[in-house]
């Protein structure tokens, strides 16, 4: 009795150690990492805006040399930058920020100034002829004794212009 006591026991242990092997043996799932992209909520800028390098070597050249015909100078940042006398001949200058610059004695001959801010820039004694200024903001500006011949002024602002004769 005392030995079936004991193997009934043995078995036990046997089927339980068994058991207990089978089950640690299985693996459970493990969940694995997203490769969906990020939603909208998750993205992070990290990442450096990309800049416009060909503007500003533009501007980088224009304030040193205070000459670039031709430039690419778009959407470039010069408000209340002194340009006197500078040579922006046949430049683009499209949605530039000249408010309250200084262009006085500046070659802006076929310049292209589409919508660009020129709010109380000087521009006396410029060089303006075939310079498109359409959309332009040219309020309050001075254009005392500048050659306008053949500019655009198609839909610009020209409230308060000093020297345009119309």
């Amino acid at each position: 009795m005392m030995l079936q006591r004991q193997g009934n026991t043995v078995t036990s242990a046997i089927a339980l150690i068994s058991s207990s092997i089978i089950l640690g043996c299985a693996r459970p799932e493990i969940p694995q990492a997203s490769t969906l992209p990020p939603t909208n909520s998750e993205q992070t800028t990290t990442q450096p805006v990309a800049q416009n390098t060909s503007s500003n070597d533009a501007v980088t050249r224009l304030l040193s040399t205070r000459e670039c015909p031709g430039c690419d100078l778009q959407g470039a940042k010069l408000e209340r930058a002194d340009l006197s006398g500078v040579n922006l001949s046949n430049a683009n200058l499209t949605g530039a920020d000249l408010e309250k610059a200084n262009l006085s004695n500046a070659n802006l001959s076929g310049a292209n100034l589409t919508n660009a801010d020129l709010e109380e820039a000087n521009l006396t004694g410029a060089n303006l002829k075939g310079a498109n200024f359409q959309r332009a903001d040219l309020e309050d500006a001075n254009l005392t004794n500048a050659d306008v011949t053949g500019a655009n002024f198609q839909g610009a602002d020209l409230d308060g212009v000093i020297g345009l004769k119309r």
